[in-house]
């Protein structure tokens, strides 16, 4: 294996440039944040507030469009709205409150403890901070003067949550007791002693009889104030319970675990059993409802607002949960495509007038690819179905079956219109011909027992490569890529590395991997050697592919570049910084456009030839 120069071998440096070449953006980023998301708040109007660690104040229609952002300040560490999103608290030594409208801030005060929780009254007229070291303060909210304070906790305090009358507050501390106390006098009302972890999050029920405790403890406690035991625990949680909130009226109850699940129960004192909404990808910092308690937004650390209809439990904006955006760009009558399946319904844009055009609305997709010719397009679906579409004629659709879902990858040959799609649970690849009712070929463990998570024809038409990951290393190994010969049925090839993308060059000599450990990997299939080990990216690599020429391997990342590295040498020609992660890479048929698909939902259109000189 050749090692690369060490220009190669630096994640940044001078080589690294901002890269606003982007002539077209494809689509709306809605309802994602610049950063772990903080605290959100719906106005009385139905729309919908977010800030976020970065700073990032937004305003949000109901369906996610982006209608105002201000930036306020990256320093602070604490975010709390007020209801109805009018003022907004934040902290770190300092406490400071903001005018939401308006983005500006109405006062700040200086403080000599760290500031750990921060809460609202129901009317927005008392604010309450928490501290290091175990004070509640009470603060007038309109003028930001001090009310009064009390030694709550003897550690530091961990959540603050008003009743909804407003004449009860709820604090809970580092010492894992939970406390309520009477929000006028000061005075202590109830020592609340069970949880044997730490206590993350508090909530009232709608007509204050109930209040709720999130513990690391792996439940939620329900208690009656007054009664010294909790009257039910909501335990069929993950390990720890991060988030509550309740709705507006009744005693819906909502909470957000580890497993990054949403829990929403009818009835917290019966307990029982909950329905359950998955989406999200890593921790839940924040959950709401909608003043009508209809809709449910929550928001954390994956940087996406999701909302969820109540009713139904399903999601109704925000991130496609089960996909990334992966894209293809294809020609149809002489007239350039895009097709994403990066927002919440399968998008396909005319790319010369960026407009919508048909099949887009096919339903939430997971993957796509397009014939070489462009006559067909196959978009893989969170079920167990791949939509093959007629482009010639877009209302006609062809259903390819899986065994489960989601079809995790979809491709089509150079040679033909051969199209593979996988079946990642079960680790199947299916080769279809678009013509014919069933299956040409069905290859069984086709990553050796990895989960599939990359699929690419080899120019030739004859082979595919199958990358997936053992994440359980049962192999004593992270993944494995196979080579299959369609003509004998049989592998030709196995490299062991865990990939989440797979490219061939146009002449058939080189097979690149996005592997596990960021970096990019380049195997000369001839001799089946690694050529190269491309070090440089900050983050998951998710996307590889060769230039047209077959002169250049371009890499894109969750660290927000798109890198060009050279075949020949192995060294790094550039480094593009973008605004968002990016997942997915296409050309132009006629190579003269790459397309990003982005983590934000959109899609970049870049001139090939400015991103290489510039």
């Amino acid at each position: 294996m050749k090692t690369p120069s060490p220009s190669a071998q630096e994640a940044s440096g001078p080589d690294v440039r901002l890269s606003p070449l982007v002539s077209r953006v494809f689509g709306e980023p809605r309802f994602h944040a610049d950063g772990d998301v903080a605290a959100l708040a719906f106005a009385k109007d139905g729309t919908l507030w977010s800030i976020d660690e970065a700073g990032a104040l937004k305003h949000w229609a109901a369906d996610g469009k982006l209608l105002k952002r201000s930036f306020l300040s990256d320093l602070e560490t604490l975010w709390c709205f007020s209801p109805g999103a009018k003022l907004l608290a934040s902290g770190n030594d300092d406490l400071v409150v903001w005018d939401v409208a308006e983005g500006t801030v109405l006062k700040r005060v200086e403080q000599s403890e760290w500031l750990t929780a921060l809460a609202f009254s129901p009317d927005g007229g008392t604010l309450v901070s928490g501290h290091d070291d175990g004070t509640v303060r009470f603060w007038d909210a309109r003028t930001q003067k001090l009310v009064g304070q009390v030694p709550a906790h003897p550690e530091s305090v961990s959540a603050i949550a008003f009743d909804p009358s407003g004449k009860f507050l709820a604090t809970a501390g580092e010492d894992r007791a939970v406390r309520v106390w009477d929000a006028d006098s000061h005075k202590k009302i109830a020592d609340l002693v069970s949880h044997t972890d730490r206590v993350p999050a508090l909530a009232w029920a709608a007509d204050g009889s109930l209040l709720v405790s999130a513990g690391w403890d792996t439940s939620a406690r329900v208690w009656k104030p007054g009664t010294p035991d909790p009257l039910m625990l909501l335990n069929t949680h993950a390990d720890q319970v991060v988030a509550l909130a309740f709705a507006p009226s009744g005693q819906l109850l909502a909470t957000a675990d580890s497993d990054h699940d949403i829990h929403l129960w009818a009835d917290p004192v019966a307990g029982g059993s909950s329905r359950v909404l998955r989406g999200h990808s890593d921790e839940i910092r924040c959950l709401t409802f909608s003043p009508d308690g209809k809709r449910l937004a929550s928001a954390g650390l994956d940087r996406v607002v999701h909302v969820w209809d109540v009713a139904s439990a399903k999601l109704v904006a925000g991130l496609n949960p089960q996909g990334k955006n992966d894209i293809a760009a294809f020609a149809v009558g002489g007239k350039v495509r895009l097709a994403s399946t990066g927002g919440p319904a399968f998008q396909v844009w005319d790319v010369a007038t960026g407009t919508a055009v048909t099949p887009s609305g096919l339903g939430v997709a997971h993957s796509v690819a397009a014939s070489a010719d462009g006559r067909w397009l196959a978009v893989g679906g969170t079920d167990h179905v791949t939509r093959l579409v007629d482009t010639n004629n877009p209302k006609s659709v062809k259903l390819l079956e899986a065994t489960k879902p989601p079809i995790g990858a979809v491709a089509f040959s150079p040679v033909g219109s051969t199209l593979a799609h996988t079946s990642p649970a079960d680790g199947l690849v299916w080769i279809w011909e678009p013509d014919s009712p069933d299956a040409k070929l069905i290859l069984i463990e086709a990553a050796d027992g990895c989960t599939l998570e990359a699929l690419a024809f080899h120019p030739d038409g004859n082979r595919v490569a199958v990358g997936g990951v053992d994440y359980l290393s049962t192999g004593e190994r992270d993944g494995a890529i196979c080579i299959w010969d369609l003509t004998t049925k049989q592998k030709s090839a196995t490299f062991d590395f865990g990939v989440y993308a797979v490219a061939f060059d146009p002449s058939g000599r080189y097979l690149a991997g996005a592997g596990l450990s960021d970096h990019v990997y380049l195997w000369d299939l001839s001799s089946r050697e690694l050529v190269f080990e491309l070090d440089g990216h900050l983050d998951k690599v998710n996307a590889v592919a060769f230039s047209p020429e077959g002169n250049y391997i371009l890499s894109a990342s969750d660290d927000a570049t798109v890198r060009v590295w050279d075949v020949l040498s192995g060294r790094i020609v550039v480094t593009r910084e973008f605004d968002v992660p990016v997942q997915a890479l296409a050309f132009s048929p006629d190579g003269r456009f790459l397309f990003t698909g982005n983590g934000n939902t959109t899609c970049y259109q870049v001139e090939f030839q400015r991103l290489l000189d510039e």
